[in-house]
């Protein structure tokens, strides 16, 4: 059996007397945060692949001195190996200072909008979406996993 029409679950219900302005700027709030987390997923992408290189460098290095190229290996080793990617700072200490700078504090106010205007709920604007998308007592439309067929 089904609660189909009762809609989304009470986490994902907007709370008496937020309005429908509030639910918008919440949800923009909260795509932009998810930007923010793609651009993080692709700072750590940057992490990996600048420190992947790096080694391959290395190795690089090694191969051309057994190849008998200690000049070209020499400079190599010595102004690129090892080197930082931005003054001062190798990728980890650019992705330490994205996460406890502008990644951290993007969070806690996304967080702090919710607490203080929804009571902390999440995805409401979807959530609308979805009741307004889905087509009710239909299967694969269902509100809720709750509302699944047994």
């Amino acid at each position: 059996m089904t609660n189909d029409d009762q809609g989304p679950d009470a986490q994902h219900q907007v709370p008496e007397g937020v309005s429908d302005a509030t639910v918008e700027a919440l949800g923009t709030l909260s795509a932009a945060v998810e930007v923010i987390e793609h651009a993080r997923g692709l700072l750590y992408g940057f992490h990996r692949m600048t420190g992947t290189a790096d080694l391959n460098l290395g190795e690089a290095v090694e191969q051309l001195r057994e190849a008998g190229h200690t000049e070209l290996a020499d400079r190599i080793d010595t102004e690129l190996v090892g080197r930082n990617v931005i003054a001062g700072r190798w990728t980890f200490q650019v992705v330490e200072d994205y996460d406890d700078g502008y990644y951290a504090l993007a969070k806690e106010l996304e967080r702090t909008a919710r607490d203080e205007l929804v009571q902390g709920r999440r995805h409401l604007f979807e959530a609308g979406m979805k009741e307004d998308r889905r087509t009710g007592g239909r299967r694969h439309h269902e509100a809720t996993p709750s509302d699944l067929p047994d």
